[in-house]
């Protein structure tokens, strides 16, 4: 399989993680790490829901099943990643950043395939974009896990974005700078914690 193209992800987000959340991030691993498993699981059960809701639509239903394996095995990754460096799973609450997201999905049908799909791609672009980032500032140990993720979380949003590209709605350009601006408000703005989605904690 080619490996996918990381540019067309940074250039699909119109604002790039200030470099304020990097060092957050860099300064507390454990956070960043437990929250980053969240992201995971949380991934897997949004392809689950589209493959449980979408039964007609074939082409979803086998690159949501891939994708669920996939964000899975990142799970996995993750947790291998905390026990090696010591951290422990705990309870900690989730970022706005997914449910704000989440409040422009529309109602009816297909717009609201449309808007989870797109949602799905503007969430899989920023995760993609943190990861590059990431492997940038942490330590090698950890460094190598984000360097081996990007390449899947670009498949991702390519595969999320070409599910909605062919549902062949008139108003899908808006909708996607929708999603977009609504991301870089959330991410470029402060924060009171440091999350895997978040904007810069203050």
């Amino acid at each position: 399989m080619a490996r996918p193209d990381k540019q067309p992800v940074l250039d699909f987000l119109t604002a790039p993680t200030p470099s304020a959340w990097f060092d957050a991030a860099a300064g507390n691993l454990p956070t960043l790490l437990i929250d980053h498993a969240n992201c995971e699981k949380k991934a897997a059960s949004s392809a689950m829901a589209l493959m449980y809701r979408y039964v007609n639509h074939p082409e979803l239903l086998r690159l949501m099943s891939r994708l669920a394996r996939e964000e899975l095995r990142h799970f996995e990754q993750v947790l291998d990643l905390m026990e090696a460096q010591g951290v422990c799973y705990t309870h900690i609450n989730s970022s706005r950043y997914a449910g704000e997201l989440h409040q422009l999905v529309r109602k009816e049908e297909p717009h609201r395939l449309v808007d989870q799909l797109i949602l799905g791609a503007v969430v899989e672009a920023r995760s993609c974009e943190r990861f590059i980032g990431l492997a940038e500032v942490l330590p090698a140990s950890v460094a190598q896990l984000y360097t081996q993720l990007v390449d899947s979380e670009a498949r991702h949003f390519q595969d999320y974005l070409r599910l909605a590209e062919r549902q062949q709605v008139t108003d899908l350009a808006d909708r996607v700078a929708l999603f977009l601006e609504r991301d870089a408000e959330l991410i470029t703005s402060a924060d009171r914690e440091l999350r895997f989605h978040s904007g810069v904690p203050g």
